[in-house]
């Protein structure tokens, strides 16, 4: 996995902002957060951490697996846009990104671990 972290000029910025993030998330951020802190799902993630130049919601190291968790506003299309071209940088560091609508994890949590749960035992 070709894992790095931003740039020296932007990473105090993220650093702050994710920070920022920790001590803000969303319910959803807060619901899904409970089932994967302390490896209850058997493995470590981190939540609200650096990759290149983002910010992920969710990432496992060791999995490669990136969890992001979105708000409606991207349903919109240019955001919709920013988010492939994120993707693709994170698939090209080595990650797997997985996404869920905060309805889904605030409705449907089942079905969100059962998926995170398929992504380690396929």
């Amino acid at each position: 996995m070709d894992y790095r972290t931003a740039s020296s000029d932007r990473y105090k910025l993220l650093k702050e902002y994710a920070q920022e993030n920790r001590k803000n998330q969303t319910l959803a951020e807060q619901v899904l957060w409970k089932y994967l802190d302390r490896k209850q799902l058997g493995v470590k993630f981190l939540r609200q951490h650096i990759i290149g130049d983002y910010i992920v919601d969710f990432m496992s190291r060791e999995q490669g697996l990136v969890i992001e968790v979105d708000g409606g506003y991207h349903a919109e299309r240019q955001q919709q846009e920013n988010d492939a071209i994120r993707e693709q940088a994170l698939y090209n560091m080595g990650f797997h990104v997985l996404r869920f609508t905060n309805e889904e994890v605030l409705y449907d949590i089942d079905s969100v671990i059962t998926q995170i749960e398929n992504y380690f035992n396929p």
